[in-house]
């Protein structure tokens, strides 16, 4: 699959509530808000960069990739953000990261593309352990499908990827990956990885 198939969407529309409610997007990790951080990394890996968030928009276009609100009003979580970004995505395929993943490996969209074969319309990577939902590739074909399941009140990521042909990006041997902070203990401990450079 090439680049220039696939738009990537940096989710950053919610509450961040295990966090007191701060925008966890513009949180700082060694000096740096964290969706830049993911911005950084998936931007070269990809045909564009959209930023799916709820709040502080006019903080968000500084950075330079277009700002996008959920669609459906509520904070529905992520998948009412993919909705949006399905919406505005010029390529047949997007591929998801959270703005609290500031670990994303450099090969992540390759690995993930590798996953599809005839048929596929969504993959989900795995640390082994588990599914990793939030780091989504979707075929843009299904955003009917899931407008509908957002109207119906379905709001559960693995509840509507398992309706449709899915494979599994094995990242077992980069389970870091998929770190994402939820405390400020988290983020102080992402902080030191960054800064020992302890990103692998």
């Amino acid at each position: 699959m090439r680049r220039s198939e696939i738009t990537g969407v940096i989710l950053a529309g919610g509450k961040a509530r295990r966090m007191g409610g701060i925008d966890k997007g513009l949180i700082g990790l060694a000096g740096v808000p964290m969706c830049k951080i993911v911005m950084d990394l998936l931007g070269p890996q990809v045909s564009e960069v959209l930023l799916n968030a709820n709040r502080n928009q006019e903080i968000y276009e500084k950075f330079g990739v277009p700002v996008i609100r959920d669609r459906i009003q509520g904070y529905l979580g992520p998948l009412a953000g993919l909705a949006s970004a399905m919406q505005s995505a010029k390529t047949p395929w997007v591929i998801t990261a959270p703005c609290d993943g500031p670990f994303l490996n450099h090969d992540y969209v390759a690995r993930m593309s590798e996953a599809v074969d005839d048929g596929t319309d969504v993959v989900v990577a795995s640390d082994e352990k588990r599914l990793q939902p939030t780091f989504m590739l979707v075929n843009t074909k299904l955003r009917r499908n899931l407008d509908d399941f957002l109207e119906s009140g379905g709001r559960k990521i693995d509840l509507w990827f398992v309706r449709h042909v899915y494979r599994i990006a094995d990242f077992s041997d980069s389970p870091n990956c998929f770190l994402n902070i939820n405390s400020e203990e988290d983020r102080q401990q992402a902080e030191k990885r960054i800064l020992n450079h302890e990103i692998a």
